[in-house]
């Protein structure tokens, strides 16, 4: 049981990543140097939306595995 707690964690922790990683668009390295600072708000619509609403719902879902399997082994 513990170890498919374990594979699930890893599972949506690396699908985690990857819609964290997918929602940067802005982040380059001329950013790090403070080139062009200029800041834009928009509306998230179509794929950036999916992927906003997908990172809330893999966060919830980490959140909730790294509890139970905290009070499963202890």
């Amino acid at each position: 049981m513990e170890s498919l707690l374990d594979i699930a964690i890893i599972i949506v922790s690396v699908a985690l990543v990857a819609t964290i990683v997918l929602q940067s668009k802005q982040a380059g390295l001329g950013g790090i140097g403070g080139a062009e600072m200029t800041t834009s708000f928009s509306t998230r619509r179509g794929l950036e939306k999916t992927l906003f609403r997908a990172t809330i719902v893999l966060s919830v879902v980490f959140f909730m595995l790294a509890v139970y399997t905290v009070y499963v082994s202890g």
